[in-house]
């Protein structure tokens, strides 16, 4: 991963919880800011409830992440199946932006509801009765595992590091950059429902999310098309990155093998 990565990452899940998440999360965080926090309490104890939630949700996308990164590292065991890996993932990438844009219904085909089975209903109508701060962390991580074409989508970018650990803190950025639209839904619902403000956050996070689509296509390409190249590289920043660790452990001076805790 790097900090192209990371910055596409963070824009278009940010500005996708905008334009997506409050349509499919918004109705759970308003029924429960509604039924589960008590008004007359202080800003600073609600706040601490809506955090629980929203990190509720988070675990689980981590967890998530930590899979699909297994899945990937499975499946990429050589630069050209990697390359694969990530060919797959710029399409499915972009169709995902085009399914934002209204052009495709990608998004919608691929989310399979589970809100509507018997033990799915009993939990959530428990956790709704509840008013303990695990309640609304359990109810975070329930609501994680509501299938969601966007959180696929992510998903398949973790897949694509091909690194458990990678893949799991893709889906922790992916996660935590929604949040601030979610923990602020209850006190500016109206403006962030407005028409106007979340087709504007659909396009901009569509073309972040496109934008990274086709630069996912491009690596790979490159892997596909240059494996032994890309290998090297790979190879070499790994090096680097072993080399940058022992010279922390010496305090920033380069040693000499051996020489260094």
């Amino acid at each position: 991963m790097n900090n192209i990565d990371f910055f596409f990452i963070i824009g278009a899940a940010f500005t996708a919880s905008i334009g997506h998440c409050i349509g499919m999360c918004g109705g759970i965080v308003v029924a429960y800011s509604s039924s589960k926090i008590d008004q007359k309490k202080s800003w600073l104890n609600q706040s601490i409830s809506h955090l629980a939630y929203n990190l509720g949700r988070v675990t689980t996308y981590t967890i998530l992440g930590v899979i699909f990164g297994f899945l990937g590292k499975v499946s990429a065991f050589s630069p050209t199946t990697k390359g694969i890996l990530f060919i797959i993932t710029g399409v499915l990438m972009v169709f995902a932006g085009l399914s934002l844009l209204g052009k495709l219904g990608f998004l919608n085909t691929i989310e399979v509801s589970v809100s509507d089975k018997t033990w799915f209903q009993k939990l959530f109508r428990k956790l709704m009765t509840t008013k303990s701060l695990g309640s609304f962390y359990s109810l975070g991580l329930l609501n994680g595992i509501i299938p969601c074409g966007l959180v696929y989508s992510f998903a398949i970018i973790a897949a694509s590091t091909a690194s458990p650990l990678w893949g799991g803190v893709v889906m922790a950025i992916f996660g935590l950059s929604t949040i601030p639209t979610l923990f602020l839904l209850g006190s500016v619902t109206k403006i962030l429902q407005k028409g106007t403000t979340r087709k504007i956050m659909m396009k901009i996070s569509a073309f972040l999310v496109i934008t990274y689509g086709v630069f996912t296509l491009y690596k790979g390409y490159n892997f596909v098309v240059h494996p032994e190249m890309m290998k090297k590289k790979m190879e070499m920043m790994h090096q680097e990155s072993q080399e940058g660790k022992v010279n922390d452990k010496c305090g920033g001076m380069k040693c000499a093998p051996g020489k260094c805790g």
